[in-house]
Formats: C-alpha cells, sequence, structure tokens
C-alpha cells in the first residue's frame, strides 16, 4: 500500500462512506502453511462503541473457511473505481503514466457466529441490501423454511473486529492545478470509472488549490 501522506484520505466518515458504498470487499487470508485464500463477498459494516466491525458470510468447508479456521488473521480490501492517467495530461509530460484509484485495507481476527448469531445476522443483512424493504421476497424472515433448511447449514457467519485500518486516495493530489484539471477533463471524456473518479477528483479540488495559495511542488514526490 501506497505510503504518502498526499494519498491518505483523513477523514475518517469519508472513509466509512467509502466503504458502505462499495461493500462488495476481498476477504483474504492464509493458511499457517502460508497457502493465501481469497474471495469476493458483501460486508455488513458496523460501528459499536467507536470500533469498526465486520461481518459476513461464506460457504461451509471450503478452502477460505478452512483457513479461517485454521488462521483467523484476516485482511479485507474495500475497492472502488479506477482509472490510467496518462502523462501526456501533465504540464510535464516527461513523467510516468499512472492510475488513480481508492482503496481501504482493514485487517483483525475472525471468530465466527453461532447458529442463533447467524440468524440475526441474515436478517439484518438481507433487510440492508434489499434497502429495507420488508415486502422482499428475498429478505431471511419471508423466505420459505424449506429453502433456510438448506441454505443455512451450507454457511457460516463471521465477524471482524477491526484492529488495523489504513488507506489509499490517489487521485493526483500530487499535480499542479492545471494538470489536475485537465486529467478530470480527460477523464470525464472517457465516462465510466474514469468519469467517477473524475468526480472524486472534483470533490477535493477547492482544498488543494485555495483561491490565491502558491503551489509547492516540493512537497510532493514525483
Amino acid at each position: 500500500m501506497y505510503h504518502f501522506s498526499y494519498f491518505k484520505e483523513k477523514e475518517k466518515q469519508v472513509i466509512f462512506d467509502f466503504m458502505e458504498d462499495h461493500p462488495f470487499a476481498f476477504l483474504t487470508g492464509s493458511t499457517l502453511s502460508g497457502k493465501q485464500v481469497a474471495t469476493k463477498i458483501p460486508i455488513l459494516i458496523e460501528e459499536r462503541n467507536g470500533d469498526l466491525f465486520l461481518q459476513g458470510h461464506i460457504m461451509r468447508n471450503t478452502d477460505h473457511h478452512k483457513c479461517f479456521v485454521e488462521n483467523p488473521n484476516a485482511l479485507v480490501v474495500f475497492t472502488g473505481p479506477s482509472a490510467y492517467v496518462s502523462a501526456t495530461w501533465y504540464t510535464n509530460s516527461q513523467n510516468g503514466s499512472t492510475y488513480n484509484y481508492m482503496s481501504v485495507h482493514t485487517s483483525g481476527q475472525m471468530k465466527f457466529m453461532s447458529p442463533e448469531e447467524l440468524i440475526q445476522f441474515m436478517r439484518k443483512f438481507t433487510l440492508k441490501f434489499e434497502k429495507g424493504n420488508t415486502e422482499s421476497a428475498t429478505i431471511y424472515d419471508n423466505l420459505p423454511d424449506s429453502y433456510l433448511s438448506k441454505l443455512m447449514p451450507a454457511i457460516v457467519g463471521f465477524e471482524i473486529k477491526v484492529d488495523k485500518m489504513d488507506n489509499v486516495f490517489k487521485l493526483s493530489q500530487n499535480r499542479d492545478e492545471k494538470s489536475y484539471l485537465t486529467i478530470i477533463s480527460k477523464l470525464e471524456e472517457q465516462g465510466g470509472e474514469s468519469a467517477l473518479i473524475a468526480q472524486e477528483m472534483k470533490k477535493r479540488k477547492a482544498e488543494l488549490f485555495p483561491p490565491g495559495a502558491e503551489w509547492d511542488n516540493s512537497k510532493f514526490d514525483s
């Protein structure tokens, strides 16, 4: 992970909002012998008494389930849109091109839920992703018992108390204002994920380039 201060998001709420907006995260770990596992799953995020907890479920008896039984240390990575940034868009194009992106890394120890805790989790989980629609046929309480009797034994619920969190919001903060505006314009032209990155850059423009302030490139690496 990049450890440059100018690529770090410092506002806690911005980081939490990003995680909530991109809940389909990479869950990764390794066995005690070093075999790595990874799966991508939706995550439910809760803050309790100042601590952050991640909840989810995985299929029972898979490689990742067996891995976390053996070694509970987990890394969960939340990622958003990304976009190629050509150095030809800089005022000084004699630079390497790059990618702009946003990513939050969270880590902690996984604890598996009891059957009763799994039921309560699935109630919250399905209702959240159905946007609170209690009439939805797919929320836990509206699913038939015949289906749940097959589903629930096949999955395991887990909770991770986040012990460490880091982030990279790499959005061309180390470029001068002219380059910054050109990058935004070029990304908007491309649409898709590139346009989403441009939107994020626009949010930061006023803070990066306050009126009357002189640009100081010396505080940045290349």
